[in-house]
């Protein structure tokens, strides 16, 4: 194959490299001639075959071919990237006329909204709101709360334990039951008249069902000062009922056990719905006179002061309030059940 030969080689080439349209063909087009198997290797391979004279003229025309087609490759290559963004550029121009697209607004947890409700019904009476930890230690969380050790919330099966000793080694950690620790953090640290709610989240090693979850919200309420009566408690909870619920709810108590309060009830709430309907008797809280035993370990003398304390899962508010049948719905994140509450 002598030079002329090589030319309509060349020709033949360029005028297919012309015709690729995209880079697809392109690199089919360069697998074709300059690849391993392609055109111009054969012809690097024909140069064995060549007399001795002949080879050295034909490899130096057959690489010059080589480098010819190399060059128009690299220069269809960037003429076609070139063209592939002036087309991206053209169909992907915004108008700028046009009007934007609203972005979708989220809102608040249900969750969040009760707690904010039930604070906001309680700072109106005057209370203030106080915060306390997580994990606790045993001490603030059974025992100076008048819980003995063999009480049968200390068990394994309703607390979740961290450790045997904190770092100063005064009792177990764990994570907290219920809100209620923070009584005595407050009568230390506070001088009565007290008035404080916590809210908070606790977490009790409890089997999940439509009523029960290992972790809620709770709210602990504590006044502490002279003469206080259970019928002050009793207005509390009233007032508390007709700004959360219905302006018309009533309350009433039922004999209840709490190893910190004595006496203790339980509130019943009764009030009217949205659609009018008056609902059933209904089982809020927890409530009742701080037990003496409490104020003493917390540093107040029970024969001066006395006190009320009263607890609520704030879940457990929800539930009545908006008629939600199971607990397990508001951690779901189920976007068809939390658009309700927008």
């Amino acid at each position: 194959m002598d030079n002329q030969d090589l030319q309509q080689v060349a020709a033949e080439a360029l005028a297919e490299l012309e015709s690729a349209s995209d880079l697809p063909a392109l690199t089919r087009w360069k697998g074709q001639w300059l690849g391993d198997k392609g055109k111009v290797r054969a012809l690097i391979g024909n140069i064995r075959n060549l007399a001795t004279d002949q080879r050295s003229a034909y490899g130096q025309a057959v690489n010059a071919l080589k480098e010819q087609l190399e060059a128009a490759l690299n220069e269809r290559e960037a003429g076609l990237k070139q063209s592939a963004l002036h087309h991206a550029l053209a169909s992907d121009t915004v108008d700028i006329t046009l009007p934007g697209r609203p972005a979708e607004m989220g809102h608040m947890h249900v969750i969040s909204r009760t707690i904010r409700e039930v604070t906001s019904a309680f700072v109106q009476m005057g209370f203030q709101i106080w915060e306390g930890p997580e994990v606790e230690v045993d001490r603030y969380n059974f025992e100076l709360l008048n819980i003995p050790a063999e009480h049968p919330a200390r068990s394994m099966q309703d607390t979740f334990y961290i450790s045997d000793q904190d770092k100063r080694g005064t009792g177990s950690l764990l994570l907290r039951t219920h809100t209620s620790p923070n009584q005595m953090r407050v009568m230390e640290q506070v001088k009565p008249p007290i008035r404080v709610v916590v809210p908070g989240r606790c977490y009790r090693a409890e089997r999940t069902d439509a009523t029960h979850e290992f972790y809620f919200y709770q709210m602990e309420a504590l006044v502490v000062a002279e003469k206080v009566t259970l019928a002050d408690l009793k207005g509390t909870l009233a007032t508390f009922a007709r700004l959360v619920f219905s302006p018309d709810a009533e309350v009433r108590f039922v004999c209840g056990y709490f190893s910190y309060v004595e006496p203790g009830v339980e509130l019943m709430v009764r009030y009217t719905l949205p659609n009018g309907k008056r609902t059933n008797w209904l089982e809020l809280l927890g409530a009742g006179m701080v037990h003496p035993n409490v104020l003493r370990n917390g540093g107040i003398d029970p024969d001066k002061y006395s006190g009320f304390a009263f607890g609520m899962g704030l879940e457990r508010v929800a539930l009545l309030k908006y008629g939600i049948d199971d607990i397990r719905h508001f951690y779901a994140n189920d976007l068809r059940f939390l658009e309700q509450f927008g």
